[in-house]
């Protein structure tokens, strides 16, 4: 039984561990984006378009 709770405990762990693993994964390749100028304003102009598209989609799914 003590074996049982020992697994229990561990997978807490194991989540944290492959949620880390799997961002720094998909973050790689956009830090070797970053290292090239021209790409770096094209990728921070993405990323402001999307999070403003965000926004605009959830206000207008809450009505505001």
């Amino acid at each position: 039984m003590n074996n049982f709770w020992n697994n229990i405990f561990r997978y807490p762990r194991f989540f944290i561990s492959s949620f880390i693993g799997l961002i720094l994964v998909i973050l790689n390749p956009f830090r070797k984006i970053f290292k090239v100028t021209k790409l770096r304003s094209l990728l921070f102009l993405f990323i402001l378009l999307l999070f403003i598209s965000l926004y605009n989609i959830i206000k207008n799914m809450l009505g505001f």
